[in-house]
């Protein structure tokens, strides 16, 4: 229980060095760049035909009239002209939010998994116990699972209590299931990912948790976008820069929880002592100090008589 304590904060420190790595951080500003590449492409080409639609549609709705008569009438001139724009934005901010996402999860978890093994884990054996339609087949059954247990669970929500409870509870499952087959796939087999499964199931489901509580702060972001309107596209771009960064924290708390026992299990599987890599000493250390010879100790002891030395004089006869 105390390793598992220790492994458990170990993984956690190493993986909060690892988000200032550049490297990290390029990759969690990734999903905005894309996102700001698709919107300028698809302003580009459909923008004016979107607020076209957009404004017929409201010109259009008779349940809509009457508010745009009385806006009006108090000198607001032209109010579609100025709403369409924005519910275009609006409809369309969420789905360039979720595309750009899942690629960038897509293109994350494998990076940051050869990132922690090419510096901690270099002499880990990859036994490839995980294809990609394994772990697609994997996401797959293991978010099912989870959306099921996640409706069967609403009633249960009216109580005060269990809403705090069982929705992260049901995502930490969820995000430990996922993302401990990704970061063992390439290094582990089946065998020895099931074990690690068997053995660590309570210490990875915390793991899940807390990360799972972290997701809900960029929500809170999106949501003071959307109630402020005048901020809509400073915050909503934080909030997903902060989600980005919580998925890469989680990636890499899991990768080095994931990786360090795996190579406790192998070790304890060839009766050896973990093997710790040289890069993961100077991660944990910094460089290693240069050793200064000690001086001989003085005595008071009397000292041994030296012997002899040979001499080319011939002994007398």
């Amino acid at each position: 229980m105390l390793a598992d304590m220790g492994l458990l904060l170990d993984s956690f420190w190493r993986a909060a060095a690892y988000c200032l790595r550049p490297r990290v951080v390029a990759l969690s500003v990734l999903p905005l760049l894309l996102m700001v590449a698709l919107a300028l492409g698809l302003g580009y080409f459909y923008w004016d035909a979107a607020v076209q639609g957009m404004r017929a549609m409201l010109d259009a709705s008779t349940l809509l009239a009457s508010v745009w008569s009385w806006l009006q009438g108090w000198g607001l001139g032209d109010v579609t002209a100025v709403v369409a724009p924005l519910m275009v934005v609006l409809a369309v901010a969420p789905v360039l939010v979720v595309v750009s996402l899942l690629a960038v999860a897509l293109l994350m978890t494998p990076a940051l998994v050869a990132l922690v093994a090419e510096r901690r884990f270099p002499d880990l054996e990859r036994k490839k116990g995980g294809s990609f339609i394994a772990s697609v087949v994997w996401s797959v059954g293991s978010t099912l699972l989870a959306l099921v247990a996640l409706v069967v669970s609403v009633p249960l929500w009216l109580v005060p209590p269990l809403v705090l409870v069982l929705p992260p509870l049901i995502w930490g499952w969820l995000t430990y299931r996922v993302m401990v087959f990704d970061a063992l796939a390439d290094h582990a087999s089946k065998e020895e990912r099931q074990e690690i499964f068997r053995r660590h199931r309570s210490s990875l489901l915390g793991i899940g948790i807390i990360t799972g509580y972290l997701g809900a702060a960029p929500s809170i972001v999106w949501a003071s976008g959307v109630v402020f309107a005048a901020a809509f596209f400073i915050l909503v771009p934080l909030a997903i820069w902060i989600y980005t960064l919580v998925f890469a924290f989680s990636s890499l708390w899991f990768t080095h929880y994931g990786l360090a026992a795996l190579q406790r299990l192998r070790a304890e599987s060839a009766g050896l002592a973990p093997v710790v890599a040289t890069s993961d000493v100077l991660d944990a250390a910094g460089p290693p100090a240069v050793a200064t010879p000690a001086l001989p100790a003085t005595s008071s002891a009397p000292s041994l008589p030296l012997a002899p030395s040979p001499s080319n004089e011939k002994p007398a006869p």
